[in-house]
């Protein structure tokens, strides 16, 4: 994660102060981070050898603050939380502060320190320490907020960093001046120590963000410093331009010829220190406030281009201050607001009783918020969605195309999902989803390391997986709808996207390949993922579920005519000769409820026209029977076959129902009127047999034998003089007496031209 440097210096430093016993009514800590101890000690080697024990259980947190009490891990390397190495830190703030006004005095004031403050130098060497201990002190790694105990890494990383400045800083610069012959130029080198004035600076920035102390109290206390230092450097500054000046010439400096009243300050050299020094200040100030009443000017050229720079710099400083006031007046600053909201948390933690790891979790999420700024949403808040989207895509595409489980999907899909990202940051040790929880959210892991591990039910912990950069986890639990197996732990300061369930689930139900291809993806990965391969059966159950859910949305949209809805299911993958539980496709639905739009658009998308479902019904035959005349014929246009398993028995069946109609279409599309069922009966036998003569004159008219026989020799005509019927029985024997006129009509024919050969 890209953090700035003072962002970066916040975090290492101050979570260092307030990582040891944290009361409620001090600023947020990073405490949660603290769980990373033992694990990172751990990993590196260093600290206890035992499993990682549960942020929530009483052993762990006794284990942790008896790892903050320590002054020294293995191998004398400091913690930086220790009482050791923070009382020794108070002492370096103190004399940081004594160096960073004395330097400026010794330089300007003194030429050589007098036998009497000689002293004063050699407490460089309390400095001297610091530097040597410096190579020894545990850090956090600001990319992985890891501690770190490695001493090779602390002694690189501090060479890298400031060790050549506070080196620098510890030599006897006044020795060495007087050993090199009074040298001027060794001089300027004191002012390397004002590096030290940083630790200043730490100790108001901390102080600004500990709520015991009034902020406006700590912000003046501030400015007043940052103002008196800046009008002490200048007026030892003011001071050495005089002295640089021979003592013939002092006469032309602004203090040589300064006269105060009947006091002059001829041979200022020789005046006491604290008058020299007090004029000097007062010279500064006035310059600074441009308020002068002309008793104090710059004489020489030098001085007046000092002045010219001093002045300049006196309006940003000066607008540094009123802005800095400004701030305090409106509430302004990020630093008020941080601590307003930290007041307003941890009396809400106090009146809940919460738990000490949820308020560690709770002030290092607010810490670190304010601390990088890195929540997208509020920055971003204001942008219209438009935009958004394509912020979104910009940061997030190529993460999401590098994730396994997206792997093939579609472009559109992916942009569709990178818009409902949204970003978060995670400190180590906390729990991103516990075993057994309901998932609403997946995650897909930008940057840093976590790790998923299995809770038995005595509370033993066994890793189950590392999880690294373009891993997913909660997408089991969510595309298969059960707790989550596992429990997902932070390793180190991580950066995750996640999508909402809702949302996600959304999106899928929209691409239907991809969604089919994002179920495969998890089942390619059983052999190499346990958690995977262990819910083989959810995901395949979940693959059959998705495939007939998606068949009965393609067979509704036909049913109820709904060509666009049809259109933009089979255009996001569905596959339109999907069949129902019941072997029906969606052109049977279309074609019995006579949608020829429908009927042909699924004809172009090649569905099968002789598709026959679990009753043996095509789709000709669903049309013919609902009477559906024009999209009949455009099926039969495209090689539709009605593909009747047993059509006797399905025309007796017709005859039975008295259904003249069907019966008509039937027969019109070529169903052989003398088809017989299981026994050798055909419909004109079952229609003879119950008195519909209509029916029988429609068979007999497309040709059904009167004189077929059933299996005990039974003939429709036999069956009609049972049943008594006089119009029928007038149909089945003008049928015989016509079938007894063509069978003689056309023997007379063969025997002609039989004697015609002869």
């Amino acid at each position: 994660m890209a953090v700035d440097d003072d962002d970066q210096e916040i975090i290492q430093e101050e979570d260092f102060d307030e990582l040891n016993e944290m009361e409620d009514n001090t600023n947020g800590s990073v405490g949660c981070s603290l769980r990373l101890f033992l694990g990172s000690s751990r990993e590196l080697g260093l600290g206890s050898k035992s499993k990682w024990e549960s942020s929530t259980s009483t052993s762990t947190n006794t284990t942790l603050s008896r790892n903050i009490s320590i002054d020294f891990y293995e191998g004398f390397v400091i913690n930086p939380n220790g009482r050791f190495y923070r009382c020794w830190v108070n002492i370096i703030f103190l004399w940081s502060i004594y160096s960073s006004f004395f330097t400026p005095l010794e330089f300007g004031f003194f030429r050589g320190l007098p036998d009497h403050l000689r002293n004063l130098d050699t407490m460089q060497m309390v400095f001297f320490a610091d530097v040597i201990l410096q190579f020894f002190v545990a850090y956090r790694d600001l990319h992985t907020y890891k501690m770190i105990f490695d001493k090779k890494r602390i002694a690189m990383r501090y060479a890298k960093g400031s060790f050549a400045l506070d080196l620098l800083g510890c030599f006897p610069w006044d020795s060495i001046y007087k050993g090199t012959g009074r040298k001027e130029a060794i001089r300027w080198l004191l002012w390397i120590r004002l590096y030290r004035a940083r630790k200043v600076t730490e100790f108001f920035r901390k102080m600004e963000k500990d709520i015991r102390i009034n902020y406006m109290f700590c912000r003046i206390a501030k400015l007043i410093t940052v103002e008196l230092y800046c009008t002490h450097t200048a007026a030892c500054i003011f001071y050495y331009l005089a002295t640089t000046l021979p003592p013939a010439k002092e006469g032309h400096t602004w203090i040589g010829s300064l006269t105060l009243g009947d006091y002059k300050y001829i041979n200022f050299r020789e005046i006491d220190f604290w008058r020299r020094y007090i004029t000097s200040l007062y010279f500064a100030i006035v310059t600074m406030a441009t308020v002068g009443y002309g008793d104090i000017h710059a004489v020489n050229p030098r001085e007046m281009i000092f002045i010219m720079v001093y002045i300049s710099f006196d309006m940003v400083l000066g607008a540094y201050l009123i802005g800095n006031m400004t701030a305090l007046i409106v509430k302004g600053s990020n630093t008020e607001r941080f601590r307003d909201k930290m007041t307003d948390l941890i009396k809400y933690m106090n009146r809940n009783k919460l738990g000490k790891g949820i308020r560690s979790q709770i002030k290092s999420h607010l810490r670190l918020k304010y601390e990088s700024s890195y929540a997208k949403a509020s920055i971003l808040e204001d942008i219209p969605i438009a935009v958004r989207a394509k912020i979104s895509q910009t940061l997030y595409i190529e993460t999401i195309q590098q994730v396994l489980l997206f792997k093939g999907c579609s472009d559109e899909f992916l942009s569709q999902i990178v818009m409902k990202l949204n970003e978060e940051f995670f400190l180590p040790g906390e729990v991103i989803l516990d075993q057994g929880s309901a998932v609403d959210q997946v995650y897909v892991i930008s940057h840093g390391h976590l790790e998923e591990v299995a809770i038995g039910e005595d509370g033993s912990e066994e890793s189950i997986a590392k999880l690294d950069p373009h891993c997913v986890f909660g997408e089991v639990a969510v595309l298969c709808s059960i707790p989550q197996p596992y429990t997902v732990r932070v390793c180190e300061l991580c950066r995750l996207i996640r999508i909402e369930k809702q949302a996600f689930t959304s999106i899928l139900k929209l691409y239907c390949t991809d969604s089919r291809r994002i179920l495969n993806n998890l089942l390619k990965g059983k052999d190499t993922d346990l958690r995977i391969k262990q819910m083989e059966s959810d995901i395949t159950y979940l693959i059959a579920k998705q495939d007939s859910e998606l068949a009965l949305g393609v067979n509704s949209a036909a049913y109820h005519g709904d060509l666009y809805h049809l259109k933009g299911l089979i255009n996001a993958g569905a596959d339109p000769g999907k069949i129902d539980y019941n072997g029906r496709s969606a052109l049977h639905l279309a074609s019995s409820r006579g949608y020829e739009v429908i009927v042909r658009f699924l004809i172009q998308r090649g569905v099968n026209v002789n598709s026959i479902d679990k009753f043996g019904i095509s789709p000709l035959l669903e049309a013919i029977k609902a009477g559906h005349d024009r999209v009949a014929a455009l099926l039969l246009q495209n090689g539709a076959k009605l593909n009747l398993e047993d059509p006797g028995s399905y025309l007796c069946k017709v005859v039975v129902d008295s259904n003249i109609d069907f019966l008509k279409r039937l027969l019109e599309n070529g169903v052989d009127p003398n088809s017989k069922n299981y026994d050798q009966r055909t419909p004109l036998h079952v229609a003879a047999s119950e008195g519909l003569h209509i029916v029988a004159k429609i068979l007999i008219q497309f040709g059904a034998d009167v004189l077929s026989e059933d299996r005990w020799g039974n003939t429709p005509l036999d069956e009609g003089r049972r049943c008594g019927s006089r119009p029928l029985l007038k149909i089945l024997e003008q049928a015989k007496k016509d079938c007894m006129v063509e069978h003689d009509g056309i023997f007379q024919s063969e025997s002609t031209h039989g004697n015609m050969g002869e």
